[in-house]
């Protein structure tokens, strides 16, 4: 018998899980309680199931599918990163971002990503599977029982940790469906963003499906040549069919699409490519974010200098484009855009380079 994910499951498919184990189907919605509102970590706090259906559960399924090998905090406190280890003996991370007013996790879809995008360290380790809906909601439980303890809580949730969610699109779709629950964790559709390389099949199904969240498309080229060397994807999905389906998408939803650009110096931060960018993107309902680089295994470029993304900022402004500079958080951890790896010996790489 396969162990079953409580993490996976809705409240109705919980109550229909109890009423196949003759149980009746109240105590799956008493699960559901314990799982999302008491935040517990094992079934023996589930206090008010009696004895015999939490040894049942136990032997049957899993609570924490996934296991805390080791915790990063940056300097100035405001980003932690968590390595988890999955039950096969898999590696991935998520991140923890604070700020005055909101709590950002930055969510992982797949153990690597088969994408192999020049700019991002997870690319370069290659894919190895999937991550279920159960293991992307336990990223976020094992987050909201840390808040828990300081009277906070997640207010936004990112899809831009390791993978292509919009390859794992239907454990995404049902991840979503658990955590946007107003009896479960409660996020709301439109603080969530789901980032991809361009995969278009899945931006066309997250278009006609409206589940009312945010978009954001990984671009940091103005041109086919260069983002299909950056974003290999872009052979397959190039460029003028990637606005199409993004204006699509903005048509269709009433939402703007955010473009990453991560800045590279003496690679795609010239102001002719800025220029470019700025035409490409005309008449798109959309924002910019600009990113300063950050280092990864396995790419040799380096960021920006800040006035040189400050022009190209500028360059886009005036073309009438929302524009903003991200802010870099977690880069001493390699927490930062296209960093994470999940690698075991992740400390020891990175001292060696």
């Amino acid at each position: 018998m396969d162990t079953i994910e409580l993490t996976g499951l809705t409240s109705g498919e919980l109550r229909q899980l109890m009423t196949q184990w003759s149980e009746p189907a109240f105590r799956g919605a008493q699960v559901y309680n314990w799982i999302y509102k008491g935040l517990v970590d094992n079934i023996d706090g589930m206090r008010n199931l009696p004895r015999t259906l939490r040894t049942m559960i136990t032997q049957r399924a899993v609570l924490d599918n996934l296991a805390v090998e080791r915790i990063s905090v940056a300097d100035d406190g405001l980003s932690e990163k968590i390595l988890f280890q999955t039950k096969d003996g898999q590696y991935i991370e998520s991140v923890l971002l604070s700020y005055a007013e909101r709590c950002t996790v930055c969510l992982s879809s797949q153990v690597g990503c088969a994408l192999g995008c020049l700019l991002c360290a997870t690319g370069q380790s290659g894919f190895v599977r999937d991550l279920s809906a159960g293991e992307m909601v336990s990223q976020l439980l094992y987050f909201s029982r840390q808040l828990k303890q300081e009277e906070r809580h997640i207010t936004n949730v990112v899809l831009m940790g390791m993978g292509e969610p919009l390859l794992n699109y239907d454990a995404v779709r049902q991840m979503l469906r658990l955590i946007t629950d107003p009896a479960g964790l409660g996020i709301g559709a439109r603080r969530i963003t789901i980032s991809t390389a361009g995969v278009i099949p899945g931006i066309e199904r997250l278009t006609e499906e409206d589940l009312g969240v945010k978009l954001a498309i990984s671009l940091h080229a103005p041109d086919d040549a260069l983002r299909s060397k950056l974003v290999p994807l872009n052979r397959r999905y190039p460029l003028a069919r990637l606005i199409t389906a993004a204006a699509k998408f903005t048509k269709h939803t009433g939402r703007r699409v955010t473009f990453e650009y991560a800045l590279a110096a003496g690679i795609n931060d010239s102001m002719e490519q800025a220029q470019r960018t700025a035409q490409l993107l005309a008449g798109l309902y959309c924002h910019v974010n600009l990113i300063p680089l950050y280092e990864t295994l396995g790419c040799n470029y380096k960021p920006s200098a800040m006035d040189r993304i400050l022009a190209f900022e500028e360059v886009l402004q005036k073309s009438g484009i929302r524009t903003t500079i991200r802010l870099r958080r977690g880069g001493d951890i390699s927490a930062g855009c296209g960093q994470l790896r999940g690698m075991e010996l992740a400390d020891e790489d990175e001292d060696e380079q």
